[in-house]
């Protein structure tokens, strides 16, 4: 990477630990040049919050709750103006991102917040613990794991990839493959998917920063 100061926001939803994964990252050099400057979590228990806060990381919370009772009759409204909302937060910080992580955010984000962000020249990417083409949306884990006792599934992964308007369906960066053990519980299965996760989430953002510095 070039000596140039790459800033990243985070999206978070819960943990936090693929942010930790990070801070941890930029901190030791692994993401060299590379600052998280800002958090932003849907979800005011997240502890994530509480990672950054300790990290010495400015933080924003916000909800989709408010949107909702605004626009009771028509939930596409309120993501709408939630995500142009979202837009203009992130568009309005300063430093503005290089690059904006998605690490565990537990939204669907829509055109809305996707085409201002691609106009500012902004990046987005995202974890899925999945790979490409594989179990997208919400409970990615659990379904490959049931696919495993169920269908002889003998592997599942994880990918970082690009963030489109079709869920988890955007260009990988990078992927890796975990295997599914014959008796192993989710629990254990999910243990051993987040170890992959913390490595993976660095190995991506790396790879995207180093793009843009060429």
């Amino acid at each position: 990477m070039s000596d140039s100061q790459h800033n990243l926001t985070v999206l978070i939803s819960g943990n936090g630990s693929n942010l930790q994964a990070l801070i941890d990252a930029c901190t030791s050099g692994k993401l060299p040049n590379t600052r998280i400057t800002h958090v932003v979590s849907n979800r005011k228990a997240a502890y994530g919050l509480e990672r950054a806060v300790k990290a010495s990381i400015a933080t924003t919370y916000h909800n989709l709750v408010p949107y909702k009772k605004k626009h009771p009759e028509n939930t596409d409204t309120a993501r709408q103006q939630y995500d142009a909302d979202l837009a203009a937060i992130i568009l309005a910080l300063d430093p503005r991102p290089s690059l904006i992580v998605c690490a565990g955010w537990m939204h669907i984000v829509t055109p809305s917040f996707l085409t201002p962000i691609a106009q500012a020249g902004i990046k987005i990417i995202n974890l899925h613990p999945a790979l490409p083409g594989e179990f997208a949306g919400a409970g990615a884990i659990e379904r490959a794991w049931k696919a495993g006792q169920e269908e002889g599934l003998k592997r599942t992964g994880v990918m970082i990839h690009e963030v489109i308007a079709e869920v988890d369906a955007g260009a990988a960066i990078v992927t890796q493959e975990v295997e599914l053990r014959e008796g192993e519980g989710v629990d254990g299965l999910e243990e051993r998917m987040h170890a992959v996760e913390h490595g993976l989430i660095v190995e991506g953002t790396r790879r995207v920063l180093e793009g843009m510095s060429r």
